[in-house]
C-alpha cells in the first residue's frame, strides 16, 4: 500500500470583485482640492494598496464615460456595446418584468421641466419616493396610452425616481429596440448608454435607427407615449401634493436605451470564465446584469436607514458567497449620487463609511492567501462635473500571488496612487483577466 503523499494540497482561491459605483474623481475645493477619495480617511484601503498592486483602467474606452451597466459588462470581460441586451431590458429583468420576443423596454426616469421641455431636474430633486412612483407608474399604466397603436405601455417603478417603460405589441408585429433617446443626458450606442452633457437640456424626440417598418412604429409609439404622459403628470395627486409641500414635481418623463430580448443567450459568466459566480447587488440594473450572465444573485435592495449597517450586511453577505462559490462580484451604489448631485463632502462621507463598514467587517479574518481581491468603479463621477466622465478609475489588487507594488508603495488609496502604480494603464476588460491570471503579471501590460 502506498504511503499518503506528503505533498501539500492546492485550496482554491475565490475572486472577488468589489466595484464601488462612480468612485472615481477629481480634485475638488471642497474637500482640500483633493479628490472626495483622496480626502477621505481609509484605513483599510490603503492598507490593501501598500501592501497590493495598483493601476487605473479606461473602463469602455477615450472619450466614453459609460453608464453603469457598461462599466460593469467591461469590468466582467464583456463588450457592452455589442453584448449589452441594452439598459431597459436589464432594469426589466431586475425587477421581473416577463418580456417577450417583440417587446422593448426602456430606461426611465421622473424628471421637472419647466413647462416647456427645458429640464429642470432630471431626477425631481432626488426626492420622489418610491411609493410616489410606484402611484404615477400606475396611473400611466391604467390610461393604455397607445390602445390605438396595438400596444400596451406599462410603466413599472423600481427605486426613487427610477422605473422601466414597458412596451408589448398586440398586433402588428414586434417593436424594434433600434431607436434614439429621449433623454438628453445619454446617447445610446449599440446596446451601451454614454453620458453627455448638454448645454440646454431638453427633452429630444425619438428617432429610428434604422429605416426598418419596426424601429418607425417604435419612435412614434415611444414619442405618443411621452406626450400623452405629460398632461396627466401635470394634474397627478401625487404631484399636486409635492407643489403644495414646495417640492419638486415629477410632470415629465426621461426614456433611454430600448433594448429587446437578444435572439441567442449571451455566454455566461460560467462559460466565459469556467467556475460558478455569484453576485451581491443592490439595484435593479445590477441584479438584471447577474441574471443576463447567470450568475446567482443575492439582492439586497437600495440601502436605507443606517449606512454602516447597509455596508456590513453586504460585508456579510460577500463574504457567505465567497464561503462557496469561486467568484463573487459585489456592487456598492453609494459614492455615485453624491457626484451627480456635486457633494464632494458628501462623498467623502460615504468613501469613508464603505472603508470603515464594508471593507472593515470584509477583510476581518479574511485568509488572503485564498482570496483574491480587485477593487474599481464601473465610472468616475467627479463632483466639479456633476455626470460621469471618461476618467481613469483605481484598479487595487490584492491577496494570493499578488504581491506588493515595487518601492516606494503607496500610503494612500486614490487615484493618484492608481495613476502611478505598476500595473500601468489599461481597459476595463483586463480587469478580470488579472484577476484570473496565475501567476499574476508583475507590471504594465
Amino acid at each position: 500500500m502506498a504511503a499518503p503523499s506528503s505533498a501539500p494540497v492546492a485550496l482554491p482561491v475565490t475572486r472577488v470583485l468589489v466595484v464601488l459605483d462612480g468612485l472615481a474623481d477629481r480634485p475638488h475645493p471642497e474637500t482640500g482640492n483633493r479628490s472626495p477619495v483622496e480626502a477621505a480617511s481609509t484605513p483599510n484601503l490603503d492598507r490593501l494598496a501598500r501592501t497590493g498592486r495598483l493601476g487605473d483602467a479606461i473602463v469602455v474606452g477615450p472619450g466614453i464615460a459609460p453608464e453603469s451597466d457598461a462599466g460593469v459588462f467591461a469590468l466582467l470581460g464583456y463588450d457592452p456595446s455589442a453584448d449589452s441586451p441594452g439598459r431597459g431590458v436589464l432594469e426589466a429583468l431586475g425587477v421581473d418584468l416577463p418580456l417577450a420576443p417583440g417587446d422593448i423596454a426602456l430606461r426611465l426616469n421622473f424628471a421637472t421641466t419647466d413647462g416647456t421641455g427645458t429640464i429642470v431636474d432630471s431626477r425631481v430633486g432626488r426626492s420622489l419616493g418610491t411609493a410616489e412612483s410606484r402611484d404615477l407608474a400606475a396611473s400611466l399604466t391604467a390610461a393604455d396610452l397607445l390602445a390605438d397603436l396595438g400596444v400596451r405601455a406599462e410603466v413599472r417603478a423600481t427605486v426613487g425616481h427610477r422605473g422601466v417603460l414597458w412596451l408589448h405589441p398586440v398586433r402588428d408585429g414586434p417593436l424594434s429596440p433600434a431607436i434614439s433617446n429621449a433623454d438628453p443626458f445619454y446617447d445610446k450606442v449599440g446596446g451601451m448608454g454614454q453620458a453627455r452633457r448638454p448645454d440646454a437640456p431638453t427633452i429630444r424626440p425619438v428617432l429610428p435607427l434604422e429605416p426598418t417598418p419596426a424601429a418607425l412604429r417604435s419612435a412614434e409609439a415611444v414619442n405618443r407615449f411621452l406626450a400623452a404622459a405629460a398632461p396627466i403628470l401635470a394634474g397627478h395627486r401625487v404631484n399636486a401634493r409635492r407643489a403644495m409641500a414646495g417640492k419638486k414635481v415629477a410632470n415629465a418623463i426621461l426614456v433611454r436605451n430600448a433594448g429587446a430580448l437578444p435572439t441567442a443567450p449571451l455566454r455566461s459568466f460560467r462559460s466565459r470564465y469556467g467556475v460558478d459566480g455569484g453576485a451581491v447587488t443592490e439595484m435593479p440594473v445590477e441584479r438584471g446584469i447577474a441574471r443576463t450572465l447567470g450568475l446567482e444573485d443575492r439582492y439586497l435592495g437600495p440601502m436605507t436607514g443606517d449606512r454602516d449597517l447597509g455596508y456590513a450586511e453586504r460585508a456579510r453577505a460577500v463574504r457567505e458567497m465567497a464561503a462557496r462559490l469561486p467568484f463573487v462580484y459585489v456592487h456598492l451604489k453609494g459614492p455615485d449620487e453624491p457626484g451627480h448631485d456635486g457633494d464632494a463632502p458628501a462623498k467623502q462621507a460615504i468613501v469613508e463609511s464603505i472603508d470603515r463598514a464594508f471593507f472593515g467587517p470584509f477583510l476581518d479574518g479574511l485568509d488572503l492567501g485564498r482570496t483574491r481581491i480587485l477593487v474599481t468603479a464601473d465610472h468616475a463621477t467627479p463632483c466639479i462635473l456633476k455626470g460621469h466622465s471618461d476618467d481613469p478609475v483605481p484598479l487595487l489588487y490584492n491577496g494570493s500571488g499578488v504581491g506588493a507594488d515595487p518601492s516606494p508603495p503607496a500610503l494612500k488609496f486614490g487615484e493618484t496612487a492608481a495613476a502611478h502604480g505598476s500595473l500601468g494603464h489599461r481597459r476595463g476588460t483586463d480587469a478580470l483577466r488579472l484577476l484570473f491570471s496565475e501567476p499574476f503579471p508583475a507590471g504594465p501590460p
